[in-house]
């Protein structure tokens, strides 16, 4: 352009008006953008308000409200706790028993209800729909990181070799079974367990061996009754719960030999349960997403092998019964195990630690007035977690009626409004009754009134307030 030719005045206009266009098109982009994104993402706004008007329901702090209970006008409505009733579970039930027979761990309720917002999950209607990964296995990679990570910060086990997720324990003891008693050249192979032991242990593989016609293994009973436990030459395959249920008590294998495998049983070696004196480190470990966060109902559990070979057979044997473990349960699983990471998981542990440490006192003062019943004696011991000696913190009391009268131990409880589990169940004596210590503070508090009123009156001289 030639330097003394100057433009008309509309041509100046117009050069500064396009940069001007340009740039407001530049910071509008993003506005644009995102209101697009908005609206792509508006389907989660009615899910979450959906989830946040159940929550809002009031169970008067005796109940809940849930998004797929029964609804009554199309309202959702309360699922009231044991022993309590009417529209908002204000109404206490006379003469309901303190039932503590189950084992489900919902003293963390509370731990889960403060944090509502981090661990909720909202899975899309498209989510994982295939029957696989990317990878075409039924294992989310992400989801098995994380269960590394919670293992190393909780010091609980070593686990750098195979892991293989199940529905829940049980599926993974049944598969564990099966992969070991494929190496049996004679079947069937010898399933033990020594007394206590958990009462599925001889349920589900009597029945599994009846309803299968299996010749692969059968259920023998108490490891302790072998006549040289040193030296045992039949193919056997032990079970060894540690800490123990009902007891508490941390175990090792009974038996020895070339022919004998072990599968220990995990699910309660977390700190909030008990001292992590060392990591463990055996040939086939399962845990439970159940006793770790409290949400039995998510039915999630998973092993951690050193052979290849078992790994493989216990894989298998997940895929080919239900095709893995669920999608929307791993993701639930990933969502629950970020949180409880939080923090180098001190936050669940301690919460937990210092509920079931406190219902134990508790219980162990109000039965301290008493000659005639007891409970487990269980010595503090040292937890690598919490770098000191802890006190006894255990799922289960090991109530034992202690008098002749009183051989039928249930009974007794039962005539004194308490519902347990008869010791017989357990391979145990009729005068041992489980009583479950992870159960809502609602049915602790009761289960504490009643066993006051029976220490003041059978075994006794004061009434513990």
């Amino acid at each position: 352009m030639d330097k003394d030719k100057v433009l008309p005045e509309s041509s100046k206009k117009d050069m500064i008006l396009i940069p001007s266009l340009a740039l407001n098109l530049l910071l509008l982009y993003p506005l644009f953008v995102g209101c697009k994104k908005w609206e792509l993402l508006s389907w989660s706004r009615r899910a979450a308000a959906e989830a946040e008007a159940v929550a809002s329901v009031s169970c008067s702090g005796h109940g809940r409200a849930y998004l797929d209970g029964l609804p009554v006008d199309r309202m959702p409505v309360c699922e009231c706790n044991s022993c309590f009733g009417g529209p908002n579970c204000s109404e206490v039930i006379a003469g309901c028993p303190a039932d503590v027979d189950s084992g489900d761990p919902l003293f963390l309720e509370p731990f889960w209800m403060q944090r509502a917002a981090s661990s909720a999950v909202l899975i899309a209607g498209w989510h994982r729909m295939s029957y696989s990964f990317n990878d075409n296995s039924s294992i989310s990679q992400e989801l098995e990181k994380h269960i590394r990570k919670v293992h190393a910060i909780a010091k609980n086990a070593v686990t750098g070799r195979f892991i293989v997720f199940g529905a829940g324990s049980t599926q993974l003891l049944n598969a564990a079974v099966h992969a070991l008693s494929m190496d049996n050249p004679s079947p069937p192979s010898a399933v033990v367990a020594s007394v206590p032991f958990y009462p599925k242990l001889k349920v589900s593989y009597k029945q599994q061996t009846d309803f299968f016609s299996s010749m692969g293994y059968k259920f023998y009973g108490d490891a302790s009754m072998s006549k040289n436990p040193s030296d045992v030459s039949m193919n056997a395959i032990e079970f060894v719960t540690s800490p123990n249920n009902p007891d508490g008590k941390l175990r090792k294998k009974v038996l020895r030999g070339e022919s004998v495998r072990a599968i220990h049983d995990h699910a309660y070696y977390w700190p909030h349960f008990t001292g992590i004196p060392t990591p463990a480190d055996e040939d086939i470990m399962i845990f439970t997403l159940s006793k770790l966060t409290g949400h039995a109902g998510t039915r999630f559990g998973w092993a951690v092998i050193k052979d290849e070979a078992v790994y493989r057979r216990m894989l298998t044997y997940s895929d080919e019964s239900c095709y893995g473990v669920s999608r929307d349960t791993q993701v639930r699983a990933l969502k629950l195990l970020k949180v409880v990471l939080e923090g180098e998981g001190r936050e669940l542990f301690t919460f937990g630690y210092k509920t079931m440490k406190d219902r134990w006192e508790k219980l162990s003062h109000a039965l301290s007035f008493s000659k005639r019943f007891s409970i487990q004696d269980i010595a503090p011991v040292y937890c690598s977690f919490f770098q000191g000696i802890r006190d006894p913190s255990p799922a289960f009391a090991w109530f034992k009626c202690e008098g002749e009268e009183d051989k039928d131990c249930y009974t007794v409880l039962r005539d004194a409004g308490i519902i347990g589990r008869r010791g017989t169940l357990f391979g145990a004596e009729s005068c041992y009754v489980r009583l479950s210590l992870v159960t809502r503070q609602d049915d602790f508090e009761l289960l504490l009134r009643r066993i006051n009123k029976l220490v003041a009156e059978k075994g006794g001289f004061f009434m513990v307030k």
